[in-house]
């Protein structure tokens, strides 16, 4: 028998219409992300157990109050006259799907996997006519004794994991005390015209080359089945790492102490080269960060603020965590306001016809710490017991997402989601020094409820 059983799929549109005639162009950062959707899974145990469908449908009719903010969410993809995505806000709504869970919520955490787990977000490709598509979803299912997954998938053309976050908490204030707490916003990226910045300025390279390097190269198809693995790292065992690899082999210290996503993705990184069968150096690693306060954005932008860039592999290897720290240190200082709109103007001169795979060609490493899943509180004090996020297609040669640990673990605390192949997955799971730090494992693989 199925654990989870899908009741009805329907429209949902917003309380209020849009004005007639309004569009939503899309910036080179939304164009660049066009391959690839997301997949969030939010849990949680409510205080209240209601009749089953009760809840479901106190959620349907908040999330129409709720869209009313979100003109961008309910529109419809169209090109331009020149030829690029742009969105018409048409008030066609999102698709929600209902569904039920005939085990309670602990029994299933305790046994999901990537295949499980994927069930409680629906999504569906674009259609052959863009126009007719739903570019967001969402799915409710309702477990025993009061459990409850709100699933969201939607197009990275639209929205990155901060903004699909962002539309859930904006979800859940609505359902909580009728009103959002902080609004969308709705503006282009910042320009230097804007901001008057010299017309001299000589361009940073490596992002934009990081970029070039991929464009017009397919995606790797792989036949080797992706699987998923979750663990949380406390706050203590996090400092632990820090001070760990703060101190390079030759005794030194690095002139700044590396951050929680720095020494975590240092882990990771040498354990999954380690897994890959790479000696004398590490796989090259493609780190993803929000940029959104480097841009001096507001928290409520609602766009793609994600950039990526390249941590070169060679001259390291998988014994030197310290020194991957310090490598993915200066990389990640390098993506700077500046260097970030290089990239910005860059992509606007390529106008880009056919966007790369940007997952697609290299391991990479998500910093997910600016999304804040855990303040989309439905009702009472439930924040969110756990959250899963995932980048698709899994087509590349692995992820290693790093976001907050739930329940708020001090400052430190992080779940880390890893997406690799089977075999290189189990490698991974067992490392020994990742062991060392003690993780819960909070999501394995092959397994089969009870």
């Amino acid at each position: 028998m199925a654990e989870v059983s899908f009741i009805c799929k329907r429209t949902v549109i917003s309380t209020r219409p849009v004005q007639p005639g309004k569009f939503f162009p899309l910036s080179v950062l939304d164009h660049i992300m066009e391959h690839n959707h997301l997949r969030i899974v939010f849990y949680y145990q409510l205080p209240v157990v209601r009749k089953i469908g009760e809840l479901t449908m106190k959620l349907r009719e908040s999330i129409s109050e709720m869209l009313s903010s979100f003109p961008i969410v309910v529109g419809r993809l169209i090109k331009s006259p020149e030829g690029r995505w742009m969105i018409k806000c048409n008030d066609a709504g999102l698709r929600m799907v209902e569904a039920r869970a005939r085990v309670t919520l602990d029994e299933w955490l305790r046994n999901v996997d990537r295949e499980k787990e994927l069930k409680l977000v629906h999504w569906e490709e674009m259609f052959h006519k863009p126009y007719f598509w739903s570019t967001f979803y969402v799915q409710i299912t309702e477990f025993e004794t009061g459990g409850l997954a709100i699933g969201l998938s939607c197009t990275h053309l639209l929205s990155d994991p901060k903004c699909a976050t962002m539309l859930i908490k904006a979800w859940a204030d609505t359902t909580l005390g009728g009103k959002i707490i902080s609004p969308p916003s709705f503006r282009p990226l910042p320009s230097r015209k804007q901001e008057g910045d010299t017309p001299n300025h000589q361009p940073y390279f490596q992002m934009i080359n990081h970029y070039k390097s991929v464009f017009g190269k397919p995606y790797a198809v792989s036949d080797i089945k992706q699987t998923t693995f979750t663990l949380e790292f406390k706050h203590e065992m996090v400092k632990r790492l820090i001070e760990m690899a703060g101190a390079l082999p030759n005794g030194h210290k690095q002139e700044l102490t590396p951050t929680p996503f720095e020494v975590l993705s240092a882990l990771f990184w040498t354990s999954i080269s380690k897994a890959k069968g790479i000696k004398g150096s590490l796989i090259d690693m493609s780190v993803s960060l929000d940029t959104r306060r480097k841009l001096h954005l507001d928290e409520g932008f609602f766009g793609n603020c994600t950039v990526y860039n390249m941590v070169k592999g060679d001259g390291l290897n998988e014994n030197e965590v310290s020194k991957a720290a310090a490598a993915i240190k200066e990389v990640v200082s390098e993506m700077n306001k500046d260097r970030v709109m290089d990239l910005i103007e860059f992509l606007e001169q390529e106008n880009i016809e056919n966007p790369p795979w940007m997952t697609g060609y290299h391991l990479i490493c998500a910093n997910l710490e600016n999304a804040d899943p855990y303040s989309a509180i439905f009702e009472g004090n439930s924040s969110p017991v756990r959250v899963s996020y995932y980048l698709e297609p899994a087509v590349g040669p692995g992820q290693v997402l790093i976001y907050p640990s739930p329940g708020g673990d001090a400052d430190f605390g992080r779940v880390v989601m890893v997406t690799l192949g089977e075999h290189e997955a189990e490698n991974v799971l067992n490392d020994a020094l990742i062991q060392q730090f003690s993780p819960t494992l909070l999501m394995s693989f092959s397994k089969e409820l009870s």
